[in-house]
């Protein structure tokens, strides 16, 4: 069992100068990929990345798009060999909160944590997957593994379709394996095999050229505050937060009771997810009934109304144009695009002034949650972190999982390595090192477990 080798051990304790020094580096390059301020940075991510390939004795070259570039690389050790496609990201979200207790590109490392954006989403976490693989390759292991750093994730992974139509480049793998996820708790390794989708909408309205005064006009002036009110009550119940549009739940798979069980033993406390979030209350406090909302089924949610005055007291001014904001998480196996029809013609028909843009779609995921892949990553977590893991949903999304689910159709599993308390798109970001370490051992492991799958082929 290569997990258990001990020059594994030592080629970790050898690789963390290198590690700490790699990630260093790459969190100080601010990838913030939506930001047309940051586009230099993007393009010295890329660089770098080749670079930190290119030293480890792998090939790698930039992917050109139309948008920022994607990275591909890795190492062939045999045309007949399994090839294993590792995807992580290398953008990162925005770091303006006044939470940040330093400066968020300047890498601090205190007693094995390391702080600054971009250190557990996903640059920690891609790191570890490329030590652990140097050392599978190193000691002979016959699997071809490639890697793919994408630097648009955190927008929506635009132009990433395109890129994987580039074979040349990146070539087409038996398998994937994605780290870039969270556990639910730090003593227990959790594993999704699934994510929700994602349609973002708005709704505007408009029903005069300029506001009126309300003691002139009010009674007879609409107000498209009003009206957007009560069209977004007619979409969804805001106690339950029940979908009521016609059609919206047709293609919903629902959780098996082995899945919820299995998302049960992921460590999910509900008190512990409350104060996680700031939350005073609940909708539900059943731990089944939140997991099953979180993980597994569709949501209706208003992010923002806009529109008449924001300022301080009140202005009596009737608005003359009003817009919501709105997202719908899917799950397996609706499909954004036949949702966005259900929702512009339920609209059409509450009221028909109202105006339907669609701002983005992402298709959901399911993955494998038994069989000789799953086994093979339970193998490898309980290798690196002596824990068996379970496997999960999250309720986030991925636009590069189910592009590479449509494109290629092969087997896409996860390995992710961050937890709770890393501050995954918050302030004062970090990783680890007891989850680096951690996570060379998994990942080597996980491709001594496929090389060993595939010859029994």
């Amino acid at each position: 069992m290569i997990g258990r080798d001990e020059s594994l051990g030592a080629y970790i304790q050898e690789s963390r100068p290198r590690f700490e020094q790699m990630l260093a580096e790459m969190v100080e390059l601010p990838s913030v990929s939506m930001d047309p301020a940051h586009a230099q940075d993007m393009r010295r991510t890329a660089a770098l990345a080749v670079q930190f390939l290119k030293e480890l004795g792998a090939d790698a070259q930039i992917v050109e798009t139309k948008g920022h570039p994607v990275v591909s690389g890795g190492w062939t050790t045999g045309k007949h060999h399994p090839t294993v496609t590792v995807y992580n990201h290398l953008d990162v979200q925005p770091a303006q909160e006044p939470e940040w207790r330093q400066p968020p590109f300047a890498f601090r490392k205190e007693n094995g944590v390391y702080h600054g954006r971009g250190a557990t989403d996903d640059k920690g976490p891609a790191l570890t997957a490329l030590l652990g693989a140097r050392y599978a390759i190193e000691q002979g292991v016959p699997i071809n593994i490639r890697f793919l750093w994408e630097l648009e994730e955190e927008i929506g992974s635009p132009h990433f379709a395109a890129a994987l139509r580039e074979k040349a480049a990146i070539p087409r793998p038996d398998s994937v394996v994605v780290s870039d996820t969270i556990w639910i708790a730090k003593d227990r390794p959790a594993m999704p095999y699934g994510l929700r989708g994602l349609l973002a909408v708005r709704f505007s309205l408009r029903t005069a050229e300029v506001g009126a005064h309300s003691g002139l006009t009010g009674g007879a002036a609409r107000n498209p505050l009003a009206e957007l009110c009560e069209l977004v009550s007619a979409c969804v119940d805001a106690r339950t937060g029940r979908v009521k549009i016609p059609g919206f739940y047709d293609d919903v798979v629902p959780p098996t009771k082995e899945e919820i069980k299995s998302f049960l033993a992921s460590g999910f406390q509900v008190k512990q997810f409350m104060r996680a979030h700031g939350f005073r209350s609940l909708r539900t406090t059943n731990p089944a009934e939140v997991v099953r909302r979180i993980w597994a089924a569709p949501t209706f949610e208003v992010h923002g109304l806009v529109g008449g005055y924001q300022g301080p007291g009140v202005k009596t001014v009737v608005p003359a144009q009003g817009e919501l904001k709105i997202s719908m998480r899917l799950v397996p196996n609706q499909r954004p695009e036949k949702i966005f029809a259900l929702v512009r013609r339920f609209v059409a028909r509450q009221n028909p002034n109202v105006k339907v843009e669609a701002e983005g779609m992402l298709q959901p995921f399911r993955g494998l949650f038994s069989g000789p892949y799953a086994e093979a990553i339970r193998r490898s977590v309980r290798a690196g972190f002596g824990k068996e893991p379970a496997f999960i949903r999250e309720g986030g999304s991925i636009g590069a999982v189910a592009t590479m689910q449509r494109l290629w159709r092969v087997p896409i599993l996860f390995l992710g390595l961050s937890l709770p308390e890393h501050g995954y798109h918050a302030p004062n970001e970090h990783f680890d090192w007891g989850q680096a370490s951690g996570g060379m051992k998994a990942f080597a492991q996980y491709f001594a477990e496929l090389a060993a799958l595939h010859s029994q082929d």
